[in-house]
């Protein structure tokens, strides 16, 4: 199939976007796709937890993790669309320059938020950049609480934002933090978890939602 370009990105600090784009890269791999990941966020957290995932676990054929200077992403992503079926771009959470280009060339704009009054109306400059480059967003409640009350509330709000919410939610789960610390993905850390099943929905959805 031809590459998908994913990007993840979240203005607002804090918002899980690194796990979630870590994970989603993992489920991929496992269903036999060729990944790779850009890591433009100055923090090179993704680039970090695939040098843990090559100590701890060896050979991490399946999964290529580019760690690239936001400016030269143009070009990267020509590049390792060539080779791979997926390809994911960890943005910066800042509007700068590299996020817009990682916007600009998505397939589709994975927006992880948790649902609290501050994160959603911090996610509306995402919104706003990603309308501007004129690509499609999916919103993905992260770090879902169980406190179904609020989670509703701000549901009935990200609506009013006019963008697509996934149906696939992520739980606020201890294993993402568990996985991330072995160099893992949460389907590898606890294949049979709740939180396992929720990053395969995903990952199936977003794929679908990128089409």
């Amino acid at each position: 199939m031809a590459a998908k370009i994913l990007t993840v990105a979240q203005q607002k600090g804090g918002a899980g976007k690194t796990t979630l784009a870590a994970n989603l890269a993992v489920a991929y791999a496992q269903a036999q796709m060729r990944v790779a990941v850009a890591d433009i966020d100055p923090q090179q957290s993704l680039t970090m937890w695939n040098a843990l995932r090559a100590k701890l676990h060896g050979d991490t054929a399946g999964l290529t993790v580019s760690s690239v200077g936001g400016w030269k992403l143009a070009g990267e992503i020509d590049r390792l669309k060539r080779d791979h079926d997926v390809v994911i771009v960890d943005s910066p959470p800042h509007a700068e320059t590299e996020a817009k280009i990682a916007v600009r060339h998505a397939h589709l704009v994975i927006v992880p938020v948790q649902p609290s009054p501050m994160d959603v109306w911090a996610t509306e400059p995402t919104l706003d950049m990603a309308q501007k480059e004129k690509a499609p967003v999916l919103l993905v409640l992260n770090r879902v609480p169980p406190r179904a009350n609020l989670t509703d509330d701000m549901l009935a709000e990200i609506k009013d934002y006019g963008a697509k919410v996934a149906r696939s939610r992520i739980g606020n789960r201890v294993g993402f933090g568990g996985a991330m610390l072995q160099g893992q993905g949460v389907t590898e850390f606890q294949r049979s978890s709740r939180a396992a099943q929720e990053i395969r929905a995903l990952s199936k959805e977003v794929l679908k939602a990128a089409s």
